[in-house]
């Protein structure tokens, strides 16, 4: 008896493609660090990454073959000066890493509950499972040679308690404020650390583009970055915890760019993409309206931000087009 063939559903189709997208753009990233890093614990986990993203993106490739389905252009060797100085230190290709496969393990995750034909689950499972092996790795390096910051700490509570009363928005703008608690202690880590992460990323990039329009659209990421970093270590330590401080994570003095212009437009457009996601979750863990309020005026100037760079990319003819269906509505007329 011949099999049904089943077609790809449109949250499959986009999971793939996303996926495709994410992964030979940060491939290209990653063959950059690879030939320059000396450290004998790091270079195998970023070899590793390599042949992670080869794997995925050749299956995805596959799967799209088989549906008779445009293959992404996506990037490649093209869009990599494998001849050009390394940009970034060794503890910076580990933070990379970790950074890297701990948004793509979310993504996988969530894009696992929305998918259903059965190769496409299990290659999702796949990459979940080896994506969150690698970043478990990265973790541990990160903690071994003192470069990760753990979050704050927090006094154990004596006993389970019931909020007794809500705060009016008066009161919880600007009266007393009552203490953050674990949720939104630890989601103002985080957006920390993405920020320092993401702002040396920008600094790198800034010493080596020479296009003075898109030179100046970064410059306007790295202070968007800085402001988000000042505003929640101030936070911290207005409540008495110790703001998160940078490690040594260096960018080189190279002033030649590793890759296209073009990829590094398409990697600070997925990083504000994850920016407005990533604050949008914070917003909703947190109680205190003074968080929620920061947290809305961030999204509205990272979407901001985002739109500018969008506009930047259709101009120039590199925003490549995802997925769409056809106009029903043009076919009828």
């Amino acid at each position: 008896m011949k099999e049904h063939h089943i077609n790809l559903t449109t949250p499959e189709i986009a999971g793939l493609w996303k996926t495709y997208m994410q992964n030979t753009s940060n491939l290209c990233v990653f063959k950059h660090f690879e030939p320059y890093i000396q450290d004998s614990e790091i270079k195998p986990l970023v070899i590793e990454q390599i042949n992670l993203l080869q794997k995925f993106t050749a299956k995805v490739k596959e799967i799209f073959s088989d549906e008779n389905f445009p293959i992404p252009l996506g990037f490649s060797d093209e869009d990599i000066n494998l001849s050009a100085p390394a940009l970034y230190s060794d503890l910076y290709g580990l933070s990379y890493v970790y950074r890297f496969n701990q948004i793509v393990f979310s993504d996988y995750a969530v894009t696992i509950t929305k998918v259903a034909r059965a190769d496409v689950v299990e290659f999702f499972y796949e990459c979940l499972n080896l994506s969150g092996a690698l970043f478990k790795k990265a973790l541990n390096l990160m903690l071994s040679k003192g470069i990760y910051d753990r979050p704050p700490k927090m006094p154990y509570p004596h006993q389970v308690e019931f909020i007794k009363k809500r705060d009016s928005l008066i009161e919880t703008w600007f009266g007393e404020h009552r203490p953050l608690n674990a949720m939104e202690l630890g989601e103002i880590f985080y957006i920390i650390e993405r920020n320092y992460i993401g702002m040396l990323m920008l600094m790198g990039f800034i010493q080596v583009m020479q296009d003075r329009e898109i030179k100046d659209y970064l410059l306007k990421g790295k202070d968007l970055a800085e402001k988000q970093i000042d505003i929640f270590n101030k936070i911290l330590k207005d409540e008495e915890h110790l703001g998160n401080m940078p490690v040594s994570m260096e960018v080189t003095d190279s002033t030649v760019s590793p890759f296209s212009d073009k990829l590094i437009m398409f990697l600070v457009s997925t990083s504000v993409t994850a920016g407005i996601y990533l604050c949008a979750y914070a917003m909703s863990l947190s109680i205190r309206k003074d968080l929620a309020f920061h947290y809305a005026a961030l999204m509205v100037e990272i979407s901001r931000y985002g739109e500018e760079g969008m506009k930047l990319m259709i101009e120039r003819g590199w925003m490549e087009q995802p997925p769409e269906s056809f106009d029903r509505a043009a076919l009828q007329h």
